[in-house]
């Protein structure tokens, strides 16, 4: 008999999976028109938790009201595509909770924000050459603070920061290399871990890379935030 995998793995290729999603697949008991009301099904997470927005008249809304049963499928969006971390899937099961309503920060409307108060977690890996193996992921693991840090929550945080900070990376490094802003064509973040960063970019001269080093590992995501607006740029979240 094969041994089984260690179930610390299991969670923290899950919690990545949660964190990195490439596609958000979510079937309710007993809803048909999911989507009505909805431009798409957008996700975050809290700690092993899924939380979806939606607007407070919303199906989904009113099927988090009444507790329904729900089924989430993420594929995954960990790694580069092609790669055999993209061959893998989890599937949540549990029942639909109201975390809480509050006003869109962006345009003021009321959402309701829906988690799944979850009983199920199965993690599906496909390997070419064999049939697709399933494993149950603990719940006590999945939902461990020890996997905040996962492999997927650094690659989004990378991805965000590329896309949508440019401004301050060209900023942070104009000061730390004493090159003119004009000057940077453009920054990317890479291999991000708990204790130090890549960053790379290119100025009139060439290509260029440099590792910050934090100087101590953060534990959290919130201490990696705080690190990483300390060590680059206070404008980064």
């Amino acid at each position: 008999m094969s041994e089984l995998p260690d179930p610390r793995q299991l969670a923290a290729a899950a919690r990545s999976i949660l964190a990195c999603p490439a596609e958000v697949n979510l079937v309710v008991d007993g809803v048909d028109d999911l989507l009505a009301g909805l431009d798409e099904l957008g996700m975050t997470h809290d700690e092993g938790r899924p939380v979806l927005a939606c607007p407070t008249d919303s199906p989904l809304a009113e099927a988090a009201a009444g507790g329904r049963s729900a089924l989430l499928t993420l594929t995954s969006g960990v790694g580069p595509e092609g790669s055999g971390t993209r061959d893998a899937r989890i599937t949540l099961a549990g029942r639909l909770v109201i975390e809480d309503r509050r006003d869109c920060e962006c345009c003021g409307e009321a959402r309701t924000h829906v988690t799944i108060d979850l009983n199920f977690v199965l993690l599906s890996q496909t390997v070419e050459g064999a049939p697709e193996r399933q494993h149950r992921v603990p719940l006590d693991q999945f939902h461990s603070p020890d996997h905040g840090l996962n492999r997927g929550f650094l690659q989004r945080s990378v991805e965000h920061a590329n896309q949508c900070h440019q401004e301050e990376l060209r900023r942070a490094v104009a000061m730390t290399t004493g090159t003119r802003m004009a000057d940077i064509v453009g920054v990317a973040l890479a291999d991000l871990l708990p204790s130090r960063v890549d960053i790379r970019w290119v100025d009139p001269a060439g290509a260029h890379s440099r590792t910050v080093v934090f100087g101590r590992a953060a534990r959290t995501t919130e201490e990696l935030g705080d690190l990483l607006r300390t060590r680059l740029h206070a404008g980064l979240c």
